[in-house]
């Protein structure tokens, strides 16, 4: 694979939402008719030679903190770990690069004979919680209306994630799509999962993974024209999209043509089938104290002490229904705000942005708070997020001397809204799931 400038594509960046923009907007080479998922040969971990191959996976990247990450890689061996957040992150990234192609000679990884799409499912006991469609999506503009991101990125992760696919030559973790189809895509898949599946095992996560492999060219091809004419909204891996666009950009910028990173790895889920559970984004506030943050936030938000413990207290968050309403912890006690001055919050609304986007709840929490009466800066080291675990955000909060911030989950329905009217909700605002398990299929862009 040819070697290019390791850069993310030029141009001043001030803010999250103009970064998007240039990432998601730029206009790109594989300008095709509609959704694409096209095959490739996928890599897997050998059973015969790591064995239980839940032992291995993991959870998302970004859904694996500090102190798990130093867990999985005191313990050795070949977890996928390894790959996606080495020893030392940044410079580590040569290190994932040579575990990979080490793996590869080894015979921990091996790379299926042919092109391939791979039906992926996770099930409890009761039912199939997620089963979809593992391929390589066709990378396509925003405004051409075929893959809608939701959200806003920063350049910070963009580059993290460019860096280690720089080095790995490898889209290591699938993105999470979501279309409403209900077509012969949706039959398709539900019939090759009749058989036995390829791998199966059941995971940390309370859920049994399985995978097919479809390589029939009759069945690739009906997917293909089912999904020609539909579009697909970036349900999880914003950061990992505008990822493989900068990538994308990065070789046509430097004279090479059309190639494999025209395409990224990416599970596509019919949400008509499988309709996906969408939970809360937390936030917490490192170092700023909660007796602070709640003083501030008096002067524009209603304030109630929530004596009870944390369940009482996410029943009232709850109960708050569509108005903007949000738990603060970290400290001693439970604190609801709801109502927030109305004044205030029009003064410091985005004035372009539709009524819909200005009632979100994580927009109200991101312009009248966090950059408002508390004065956060906008950035990834200033505000951490933690997804659906309220108790986990409060145990950050204490550990780290600061707030707690804890959401109700959005809407679907306002999701969907948002993106298709062309607007983003702010960054970090959704949650959906279940999510992939990450280490069962790769995909190499040099895999010859």
């Amino acid at each position: 694979m040819p070697t290019v400038e390791r850069d993310v594509p030029s141009g001043p960046t001030t803010t999250s939402e103009e970064f998007s923009a240039r990432i998601f907007g730029a206009t790109g080479p594989a300008a095709g008719a509609g959704l694409e998922l096209a095959p490739f040969r996928g890599v897997r971990f050998d059973p015969a030679v790591v064995g239980d191959l839940a032992s291995v996976t993991t959870p998302p990247y970004d859904l694996i903190d500090d102190a798990e990450r130093r867990r999985l890689l005191s313990e050795g061996g070949h977890n996928f770990v390894r790959l996606i957040l080495p020893s030392q992150p940044g410079g580590g990234y040569r290190e994932a690069g040579e575990t990979l192609r080490r793996w590869l000679d080894e015979g921990v990884l091996t790379v299926d004979p042919e092109p391939a799409l791979y039906v992926y499912e996770a099930a409890d006991r009761q039912a199939v919680r997620q089963r979809g469609l593992l391929g390589a999506v066709g990378l396509r503009a925003e405004s051409q209306g075929v893959i809608l991101p939701h959200e806003d990125v920063y350049p910070g992760p963009v580059r993290d994630r460019l860096a280690l696919m720089s080095e790995a030559r490898a889209n290591l973790e699938p993105i999470f799509l979501i279309h409403e189809g209900g077509g012969d895509a949706a039959r398709i898949v539900d019939e090759t999962a009749e058989a036995a599946p390829l791998m199966e095992f059941p995971a940390s996560d309370g859920l049994v993974h399985r995978v097919w492999r479809i390589t029939d060219p009759v069945r690739i091809a009906r997917i293909a024209a089912d999904l020609r004419g539909r579009q697909a909204l970036i349900a999880d891996g914003h950061h990992r999209y505008a990822t493989y666009r900068a990538l994308q950009a990065r070789y046509h910028r430097s004279g090479f043509g059309d190639g494999p990173w025209d395409h990224g790895l990416a599970l596509l889920v019919d949400s008509t089938r499988y309709p996906p559970r969408l939970g809360a984004i937390h936030r917490v506030l490192p170092g700023l104290a909660p007796h602070r943050v709640l003083e501030r936030a008096k002067a524009v938000m209603e304030v109630t002490p929530l004596p009870g413990s944390l369940p009482v207290a996410l029943a009232a968050l709850a109960d708050a229904g569509d108005r903007p309403a949000f738990l603060l912890g970290g400290g001693d006690g439970l604190h609801l705000l709801t109502d927030p001055d109305p004044a205030r919050l029009a003064a410091v609304m985005p004035p372009d942005r539709s009524p819909r986007w200005r009632r979100l709840d994580t927009a109200v929490l991101d312009h009248l708070l966090i950059a408002g009466v508390w004065g956060v800066p906008e950035n990834e080291r200033s505000v951490e997020v933690v997804h659906d675990d309220p108790a986990a955000a409060l145990a950050r909060a204490r550990r780290t001397g600061g707030t707690a911030v804890i959401l109700n989950p959005l809407r679907i329905s306002d999701v969907l809204a948002v993106a298709g009217g062309g607007e983003r909700v702010p960054r970090k605002s959704t949650s959906f799931g279940p999510k992939p398990r990450m280490g069962m299929v790769l995909r190499l862009l040099d895999p010859s």
